[in-house]
């Protein structure tokens, strides 16, 4: 099925937000922390939350079959 232009921007920055959510994550795992209860590593551990996020959120956009929806016929079209 054709996929539109939004469509496959929508799949890169999901690949985006993937790569930049698990940069996140071996960035709190590497970061040596002064006390315990370092700020800097609660706000890694939730970037990564937020870029997983938001690239499920960009993939279920991204693969969604749109045919019809946009188009207004209500026909689906088959391949």
């Amino acid at each position: 099925m054709h996929r539109p232009i939004g469509q496959k921007i929508a799949n890169v920055v999901a690949m985006l937000c993937y790569a930049l959510g698990a940069a996140s994550a071996l960035g709190a795992m590497f970061y040596r922390a002064e006390v315990p209860q370092d700020p800097v590593r609660a706000s890694l551990m939730a970037s990564v939350v937020f870029f997983v996020g938001c690239g499920v959120v960009l993939h279920v956009i991204g693969t969604a079959r749109l045919a019809g929806i946009l188009s207004g016929d209500g026909e689906i079209e088959r391949k």
